[in-house]
């Protein structure tokens, strides 16, 4: 795939001082690393006020063979947690290395928190503030898209690079750690072309770049965090399947979204594209419950071409409002290849890309944070 990303150059609209260094993903067998987990909810505690907003974290294991339930000791706010508190100033906005980013309407700052991360300090968890947005002209920084970060440690890696996508055309960049003697500030570029406008960006570890996929187009844009230049290129889509005509009607009755997905634990970086189809399974008060219907997994190739496959390989991959990831399903025990958990405010779904891309579980259920987690590293005391 360095054949694809060395030829970004060749689609450089401004100017083209770009360095795409490929990085190793620095992945290492001899980690002992913990299960994924999603969050459950918080449990209020007794002395739970307008002012001690505090609950007990509870989070499931994702892995099949346990699929357990753990209350944890450890204190975390519950506006975090519960999207629905009519008095909450505290809004969520998505998650990546186990962060969880919230936007408070009352001052407008984005700030980190490790709350929901369950293998986090218990008694001194930690929240960043970042630096007051910056609205570019003819831009809006009130709806956020979701945010994704080059790293998981914010509070002491300067050059771990925050990137927030907000609804249109800004996207914006800042290191919370950056150099102790300054005080972090916002890079603030706009994307040129409207099919972003409502995409998601991931960060690509292996090409130590943050990348963004045209939704319902065919341009992936790349931005090097060490300069200031967004960079397109085309994609191709190869071996398109022949799809009975139940499923294209299908297709064509649902809400397409596209995610991004890498896999860090490969040595070649491999990215895979996801079409994820949801439509509408239920309407609560005038609001549409959305469920997935089907998924179509695209390797993206050396030649920058999107081939449809149904063999990931040796992988699990996970969709929520956190940062999507894959995990090796032989180092983690009771996972299987090739399935997709798939993790929304409204739904639970798990696919089975080997066989026909459609759901063989989905559960239509209020999710009040919709967080996969991702492996943590454990680190002997």
């Amino acid at each position: 795939m360095s054949l694809f990303f060395s030829r970004l150059c060749v689609g450089v609209r401004s100017s083209s001082s770009v360095s795409f260094l490929l990085l190793s993903n620095g992945f290492s067998t001899s980690l002992r690393q913990t299960s994924p987990c999603h969050v459950l909810g918080a449990r209020p505690c007794l002395e739970f006020s307008e002012h001690n907003r505090l609950g007990t974290l509870s989070i499931g294991d994702v892995n099949p063979e346990k699929h357990c339930v753990t209350r944890l000791e450890k204190k975390v706010c519950v506006d975090l947690v519960h999207n629905d508190l009519s008095d909450s100033s505290v809004v969520t906005i998505g998650a990546s290395h186990g962060w969880v980013a919230s936007l408070n309407k009352d001052d407008g700052i984005l700030r980190l928190h490790d709350d929901l991360n369950p293998y986090a300090l218990y008694k001194d968890p930690i929240c960043i503030p970042l630096p007051p947005l910056v609205t570019l002209p003819h831009c809006q920084t009130k709806i956020i898209t979701n945010v994704s970060m080059s790293s998981p440690s914010p509070e002491d890696d300067e050059d771990c690079v925050v990137a927030v996508k907000f609804l249109g055309p800004q996207l914006s960049f800042c290191k919370p750690a950056g150099k102790k003697s300054s005080k972090p500030e916002w890079t603030n570029v706009k994307i040129e072309y409207p099919c972003f406008y409502s995409s998601r960006v991931m960060f690509s570890k292996y090409y130590n770049m943050f990348l963004i996929f045209g939704s319902g187009g065919h341009l992936i844009c790349a931005f090097d965090p060490t300069s200031d230049d967004l960079v397109y290129k085309s994609l191709r889509f190869e071996n398109p399947p022949k799809l009975p005509t139940h499923i294209r009607e299908l297709m064509n009755s649902c809400c397409m979204s596209q995610h991004l997905v890498e896999s860090s634990t490969s040595t070649n970086g491999e990215l895979f594209l996801v079409k994820q189809y949801r439509k509408t399974a239920d309407i609560v008060e005038g609001v549409a419950k959305m469920k997935t219907e089907y998924v179509m997994v695209y390797k993206i190739d050396e030649q920058g071409n999107g081939v449809y496959t149904q063999d990931m390989g040796d992988l699990t991959m996970f969709l929520s409002n956190s940062e999507p990831f894959c995990i090796p399903s032989t180092s983690f025990p009771g996972f299987r290849p090739n399935w997709v958990y798939i993790k929304d405010f409204d739904e639970t779904t798990f696919v089975d890309v080997e066989l026909d891309g459609c759901p063989f579980f989905g559960l239509v259920k209020k999710n009040p944070a919709p967080y996969y987690i991702p492996p943590q590293n454990i680190v002997d005391d």
